[in-house]
């Protein structure tokens, strides 16, 4: 059995994915990041209502709720682009390859009806690469 943060994992699972560890390490800082974005929003959205209360007064449950609400929000935010940073890098730490050049990899290319001849290559430009957004990479 192998320590991972408070979790014991099986020696064959950590011996399958080596960079576990790694992963496991970003996926905890990507949670305090959202903690921190939290206590920041929280504290930002309070102080900005705790100014505007001079010339629009309303009762402090509604500061508290809105303050609360800003924070989840910014909690939210950032942990999920934290989390997909640590997805993209665990797919790099066990295949080598980027997020974006695997889901190219796992792509077959569709088999034009008449494939052209060995003349027609030759004058034909090569074909264009786009990403998954559809634009042109060179």
């Amino acid at each position: 059995m192998v320590n991972l943060g408070l979790r014991r994992v099986e020696d064959s699972v950590a011996v399958k994915h080596p960079a576990l560890q790694q992963y496991a390490a970003c996926q905890s800082h990507a949670f305090m990041k959202g903690i921190g974005a939290f206590l920041a929003g929280s504290g930002a959205a309070f102080a900005v209502q705790k100014l505007v209360n001079k010339k629009l007064p309303y009762r402090l449950q509604w500061s508290l709720l809105l303050a609360g609400a800003t924070g989840s929000l910014a909690s939210y935010v950032v942990t999920r682009a934290e989390t997909q940073k640590c997805s993209d890098f665990w797919i790099y730490l066990e295949t080598g390859k980027s997020p974006q050049e695997h889901g190219m990899a796992g792509r077959v290319s569709q088999p034009t009806e008449n494939p052209p001849s060995l003349e027609d290559t030759e004058s034909v430009a090569p074909p264009v690469r786009r990403n998954k957004y559809g634009d042109v990479v060179e």
